[in-house]
């Protein structure tokens, strides 16, 4: 049963809203010609204006903390200061040549669905929820400055590192002297952190960044979880000698094991169900048009719904491997440079959200689709110290991290009342 009384007109503005801020701050950029928003830079600053200012606007009280990220807060009406919150929100930081909506329209919705909640006279209001509202607008999820993703959010987990700090970025800035640039102060990240009594569960908005919900013709759907991931950089050894007199049966040449390599990987990961491999970087050494190759880096990604199946394949990987550069005489190592672990909703997010999807479209035959996230989100950090839910949004053709990337006025309006939707039945049920 619907819980939210708002007429389609409210919400349909609601979205607009929406679809012309993700346009508004698509224009806040450091490049001319496309959209790149980094960690602790000028146009980080001035989106979290912007936010603070549309918070506001709502009715919240609004802060930065010491990591960067920007919240918003209404109370219960009990006036209760210390209440536990509610945590709505996504990032604003952003790839390089970025779409507008990757974790951008997951902020500005959680924005709307404070007004719903706050506006009276509209269904249930303010003092029917059991806690605190809070929107948050990660600072750094994409890692695009510094090489390390998940920034402002492990900081809000709690799970900073000071070895972070000699991080730097491609102008040689290290990430306490950005720090120091932005107003920030690092003695002071730890406190960023939240304790799990503070919160009652986050709940993150996000387009699918794949094409699942395109291809099933559906706006919306649960997500079960976010995939665990392993990183690897691989260094192939091989012998460099001259191009044109050294006859192939003496040949050990780097770049063709490590192409094979990057083959293994696609053939592998393709016949195992819901683990992705892959290779986005390959270079040569020392890189001369009249060198057979002595040398070749790569990358691998390696991504599964669970972590004990995508370690599974990362063993196949190094056995296949070992043949391939056995067979052409190359060594071969690999180190790895990240690893996080699978992230399940709680099945009570899960849950709301159904409900909320359900409410929103009680014409469509049967339950909402459940999809895994192969794609990385701040719900990684958080679950260390809430329980995590996440409503996916349609993405035509399944395209992001590119200007290309979409989503219609439509599906986000039937996102923002799933969302309220989702938030007034975990009222409920507390």
């Amino acid at each position: 049963m619907a819980l939210l009384a708002v007429d389609r007109d409210r919400i349909s503005a609601a979205a607009r809203r929406v679809m012309a801020r993700c346009d508004e701050l698509a224009r806040v950029s450091a490049t001319s010609g496309g959209i790149e928003r980094v960690y602790l830079s000028p146009e980080h600053a001035r989106v979290n204006r912007l936010a603070a200012e549309w918070m506001r606007e709502v009715g919240m009280a609004t802060r930065q903390d010491a990591a960067g990220n920007q919240l918003g807060r209404i109370a219960p009406a009990s006036g209760e200061v210390d209440a536990p919150a509610l945590l709505l929100g996504s990032h604003l930081d952003t790839v390089p040549d970025a779409g507008r909506f990757d974790g951008i329209v997951g902020v500005l919705m959680a924005l709307e669905v404070a007004r719903l909640l706050r506006a009276p006279g509209d269904g249930p209001a303010r003092a029917d929820l059991p806690f605190a509202l809070e929107v948050i607008a990660f600072s750094d999820e994409e890692g695009t400055r510094f090489g390390k993703a998940l920034l402002g959010s492990s900081a809000v987990a709690g799970t900073w590192n000071d070895e972070w700090w000699t991080l730097t970025d491609a102008d040689g800035t290290s990430l306490r002297e950005a720090f120091l640039e932005f107003g920030l102060d690092p003695g002071r990240v730890g406190e960023a952190a939240r304790r799990p009594a503070e919160l009652v569960g986050y709940l993150e908005a996000h387009i699918e960044q794949g094409p699942q919900l395109d291809r099933r013709g559906e706006p919306l759907a649960v997500v079960s979880s976010i995939a665990s991931a392993r990183r690897f950089q691989l260094i192939v050894e091989g012998e460099a000698r001259h191009a044109g007199g050294t006859p192939y049966d003496m040949r050990r040449d780097a770049l063709l094991g490590a192409s094979e390599a990057a083959l293994a990987v696609e053939r592998i990961c393709r016949g195992e169900h819901h683990i992705i491999g892959t290779v986005g970087q390959l270079e040569a050494f020392p890189g001369a048009v009249n060198v057979v190759p002595g040398e070749a880096r790569l990358s691998v990604d390696l991504r599964g719904e669970f972590d004990g199946e995508r370690d599974r394949v990362w063993l196949s990987i190094e056995r296949e491997l070992d043949a391939i550069m056995g067979h052409r005489g190359l060594r071969w190592r690999a180190q790895e440079v990240h690893s996080a672990p699978a992230v399940f909703c709680a099945p009570l997010l899960q849950d709301v959200v159904r409900e909320g999807i359900l409410s929103t479209l009680p014409g469509e035959a049967g339950d909402p689709a459940v999809l895994f996230s192969p794609a990385g989100h701040d719900g990684m950090a958080i679950g260390a110290i809430t329980d995590v839910g996440m409503l996916f949004l349609r993405n035509p053709d399944g395209i992001s991290h590119h200007p290309d990337e979409a989503v219609s006025s439509g599906d986000v309006a039937h996102g923002i009342q799933a969302l309220a939707e989702a938030v007034l039945q975990l009222a409920a049920d507390r």
